[in-house]
């Protein structure tokens, strides 16, 4: 997966609507984020798993706390993110749930939680569960595997290095799209302990 453009809009430290153009860094290799503590670092993390699978990068920060509390009452909170995944680009927006000023009368409403996912062939799948699920597919992994193995900076990487055998077996499986391969070295494995 290669991300091509993330839209923050009220999220975290980031009050109004920020763009970063990432396909302008290049189109191979790794990107580097750095910069001082409190710089907004981690919100880009964050922005990008939570725009793929619904929830922040880390263990301590829960969706409805990703609304910026320096944002204005009218700007709305979603992340946008657009990536290319074996040569198709697809993009996914999501916004937590927050409170919102109504839109006719006064006063506030909450605006629920929501998820498109805008595929290559025009397609648009706009459940959470459902875009939950077709990134996971389309990825091949899910959220903590994600975590383990492209968000470095965050340590959870060290947690894919010390995880049991079987564990990172799995995950590498997943990301390699090997599990063919494993089915028949398994069947293999069945059928020469037959023959003996």
């Amino acid at each position: 997966m290669r991300p091509v453009k993330l839209v923050m809009s009220a999220f975290g430290p980031y009050a109004g609507q920020t763009a970063l153009e990432l396909d302008q860094l290049g189109t191979n290799g790794l990107y580097l984020i750095t910069g001082d503590t409190g710089a907004g670092k981690t919100t880009v993390f964050d922005a990008i798993t939570y725009a793929l699978y619904g929830e922040a990068s880390g263990d301590y920060r829960e969706p409805g706390m990703l609304r910026s509390k320096y944002a204005e009452p009218s700007v709305p909170t979603f992340v946008e993110l657009t990536f290319l995944y074996s040569g198709k680009t697809y993009t996914v927006r999501r916004n937590p749930q927050y409170e919102r000023p109504k839109a006719r009368g006064e006063g506030f409403t909450m605006e629920r939680a929501g998820a498109e996912l805008f595929l290559p062939d025009g397609q648009v799948i706009a459940q959470p569960r459902e875009v939950n699920s077709k990134i996971v597919e389309i990825m091949g992994v899910d959220r903590n595997q994600f975590s383990q193995i492209a968000m470095i900076a965050q340590g959870d990487f060290l947690k894919l290095l010390f995880a049991p055998t079987e564990e990172r077996k799995n995950i590498f499986r997943q990301i390699f799209k090997t599990e063919r391969f494993y089915r028949l070295q398994e069947c293999l494995k069945e059928e020469s302990g037959a023959l003996k």
